[in-house]
């Protein structure tokens, strides 16, 4: 969740994902989703930022690379004689 603050109204604004939230003062700082928009982004204090989500692999070191050697290997073609 993203979270910021207007320095024109001093009002906290909380990011939601379903719906934009706006302070409504001049500015018009918005959040929309991961997007932060204001007339003057200079009046904006971002005080938390989205964090990027790591990748949890369920595999183990061995099984990841056995999946990676299988991926290298190239489709050979067969050749089938028409009767």
């Amino acid at each position: 969740m993203i979270s910021i603050r207007c320095k024109v109204c001093n009002k906290e604004l909380i990011g939601n994902s379903s719906r934009p939230v706006s302070c409504g003062c001049d500015n018009m700082a918005m959040i929309n989703g991961d997007k932060i928009s204001a007339v003057d982004l200079s009046q904006i204090v971002m005080l938390t930022s989205p964090q990027e989500k790591k990748k949890v692999s369920s595999l183990s070191m061995e099984d990841a690379l056995w999946v990676q050697s299988r991926k290298a290997r190239k489709i050979t073609k067969l050749d089938f004689e028409v009767r």
